[in-house]
């Protein structure tokens, strides 16, 4: 039925939030700002959230949203800080100083290479995004990467998927299945670029934005019944 997979990395294959959490608390470390908890990281998340969806729906530029999400975070939690920038800059490569797999995401693809053509498509920055692929494994398991730096835009954009189905084996757009967990970025991705969209859900949310999806997983071991 399928030919190519398309896998979103971050809180799909990859647990995104625990390497937020790991890279914010060793910088606050780092810049004598104390330690920082849970709950904390959590308020963080959220606003770190805020702006990549401001990001995907183009209201905001990339380079906007990464120093304006810690300057409001800052801000909120009364802490004075002007190093903003620097603290971006570490933070964003320490995103890369640990990895975490989410579910068994890696020996899922692995599983799989071979059989089909297995591609990561992701937003963020090329150092940092290129560096988890080779840490994790995950860069000589897939036959390709797209990264929205090196792409040059970002999901859910046409012009980023038209770049991926231009470098890509040709196939029919049916034979194509994007994997993600973001409605935003990964499932309406799959809806501008007109190829089959699977929605990587555990948390069992609601579809608020109304995005068409064609199949639903709760684990990641769903994908087998599916392709």
């Amino acid at each position: 039925m399928f030919k190519i997979l398309l896998w979103d990395l971050d809180n799909t294959l990859l647990d995104f939030r625990e390497a937020e959490a790991y890279s914010i608390k060793k910088r606050f470390e780092e810049y004598g700002l104390g330690v920082l908890d849970d709950e904390a990281v959590a308020r963080y998340s959220k606003i770190n959230d805020y702006y990549w969806q401001r990001l995907e729906t183009g209201e905001m530029s990339k380079e906007h949203i990464l120093e304006a999400r810690f300057e409001t975070f800052f801000k909120n939690e009364g802490i004075i800080f002007d190093r903003i920038k620097s603290f971006n800059i570490d933070y964003e490569n320490g995103l890369a100083d640990k990895i975490f797999y989410n579910e068994n995401g890696y020996e899922i693809v692995k599983s799989l290479t071979g059989k089909y053509k297995q591609y990561a498509v992701t937003n963020g920055a090329y150092t940092v995004q290129s560096v988890r692929l080779e840490k994790s494994g995950f860069g000589a398991l897939f036959d390709g990467a797209f990264i929205s730096d090196k792409v040059g835009f970002e999901k859910p954009s046409v012009e980023f998927f038209n770049t991926v189905l231009k470098s890509i084996p040709s196939c029919d757009k049916s034979e194509i299945l994007i994997i993600g967990d973001s409605l935003t970025s990964d499932m309406k991705g799959g809806n501008n670029a007109g190829i089959k969209t699977c929605w990587y859900n555990p948390y069992e949310n609601k579809n608020t934005k109304k995005v068409h999806i064609d199949y639903e997983i709760k684990s990641l071991n769903e994908i087998y019944k599916i392709i």
